[in-house]
């Protein structure tokens, strides 16, 4: 199963790498397969990668539903 992530682009440095947030778990990711990324901006990650852009409404509904995911999965431990 693979999982895309939303996360927001806190820095961009040299060769299309950025760093990007969630929750407070950090991580490198290339940016080359989208469109003039900028610091603030949500992007999907996945395997590396921001494959898409959001808006900020549609990122905080992305990363509330993986919030709630994560709840159950815990609880059902």
């Amino acid at each position: 199963m693979c999982l895309a992530v939303p996360m927001k682009i806190i820095e961009l440095q040299n060769n299309n790498i950025a760093i990007v947030e969630s929750d407070g778990a950090k991580m490198n990711i290339s940016v080359t397969l989208i469109d003039n990324p900028q610091i603030g901006d949500f992007v999907i990650i996945h395997a590396g990668y921001a494959i898409e852009k959001l808006d900020q409404q549609e990122a905080d509904k992305q990363i509330e539903m993986f919030r709630e995911l994560a709840e159950l999965a815990i609880a059902s431990r």
